[in-house]
């Protein structure tokens, strides 16, 4: 007896259809499991490659923010460099210093060699590669000074470098305008800057006036004032003033006014002024001022002003030293020593000796 085979049907769910795209994808998923050393060295190149032109436009990017600041900082004057000493010229200014020795620059050039320089000078840059002087003429002159001594270090000097300007005014501005928070300077050598600038034909300048409203734009008008006086003052009387610096304001200011309302005023000061011809600073000072303070041909009834009080002749000077530099003062019954050094520290009997020896040298000068 036979069995009969049953026979059935599954019916099996279809497979999904696989995309080609997704189905590419995963061909070359399982071919890179399986891929070569060549395919991987590839890659790993490739991602090398990728993460350099990365870094290399961001430093691109870097170098170019820094150019632009840089360009920044030079057209406002900002970049400080040091400049060789004979690349730096003083020709396109004239200067309000006056002439001669700088009594103190031994002093300047002491803190230069002590601690360097604080304040850099101001130069402009020259198409030809060197540098004309704005700012810092005393600077400059102490580190001639020091190189030409021999001091190492010193055939450079730290420069503020801003480009060249075409029109001189700004130029003249900037240093004049340092120079007015200076004690020292006086009003004969602001007005003799004024005058000089004037004469220079490029300036385009018709007047001492306007030479003084342009330079000391940032005075006030006072001084403005004082200034012009004194440049009328100098016109008058330049051929026969030997030291113009040393004339204080009031004199100077007054003794313009005296000319203007007096008529013969001003030979009867060169007449004076010519008969002492070897008179120092001092002595001139004090021909000006008799005049200011007896002037002639009063109304009847009429006195001079109240006088100035006399100003007291100053000799100052400086005496090297093992140790350094000793600063000394003379004037009218006073003589004032500045050392750093504390004479409170020292034994009273040794001052005293010191003080007799000195004394004692002075009478032997007498």
């Amino acid at each position: 007896m036979s069995r009969k085979r049953r026979i059935f049907d599954i019916d099996m769910p279809e497979a999904p259809e696989v995309p080609e795209a997704e189905a590419r994808r995963e061909e070359l998923s399982e071919r890179g499991l399986r891929r070569g050393p060549m395919a991987a060295a590839i890659t790993e190149n490739a991602s090398s490659l990728r993460e350099r032109q990365a870094a290399e436009a961001q430093i691109r990017e870097e170098n170019e923010r820094l150019a632009q600041e840089f360009v920044r900082l030079k057209r406002e004057g900002l970049v400080v460099d040091r400049i060789p000493l004979d690349a730096v010229l003083t020709e396109r200014l004239v200067r309000d210093r006056k002439p001669g020795e700088d009594e103190e620059l031994g002093e300047l050039k002491e803190s230069i060699r002590d601690v360097g320089l604080s304040n850099p000078i101001r130069v402009e840059a020259r198409a030809d590669g060197r540098f004309e002087l704005i700012q810092g003429m005393r600077r400059l002159m102490a580190f001639r000074a020091l190189h030409a001594e021999g001091e190492d270090g010193f055939d450079r000097i730290p420069a503020g470098i801003q480009p060249f300007e075409k029109e001189v005014v700004g130029s003249y501005r900037r240093m004049v305008d340092e120079n007015l928070v200076r004690r020292d300077i006086s009003f004969a050598e602001m007005a003799t800057l004024a005058r000089r600038y004037t004469n220079q034909p490029e300036n385009h300048c018709d007047s001492v006036a306007q030479a003084v409203s342009i330079l000391f734009k940032s005075a006030s008008p006072v001084k403005r004032s004082y200034i012009r006086a004194f440049a009328e003052l100098l016109q008058a009387l330049e051929k026969v003033l030997n030291f113009p610096q040393e004339i204080p304001r009031n004199v100077g200011v007054e003794l313009k006014r005296q000319m203007e309302r007096q008529d013969g005023l001003q030979m009867r000061i060169v007449t004076a002024l010519r008969a002492e011809p070897g008179r120092d600073a001092a002595r001139e000072v004090d021909i000006l001022r008799s005049f200011v303070e007896a002037p002639e041909d009063l109304p009847m009834g009429k006195s001079a002003s109240t006088p100035a009080k006399p100003r007291k002749a100053k000799t100052t000077f400086q005496v090297p030293l093992a140790e350094g530099m000793a600063k000394c003062s003379a004037s009218q019954g006073r003589l004032e020593l500045r050392e750093d050094r504390d004479f409170s520290a020292i034994d009273r009997r040794a001052l005293e000796r010191a003080v007799a020896a000195f004394y004692a040298v002075l009478d032997e000068e007498d």
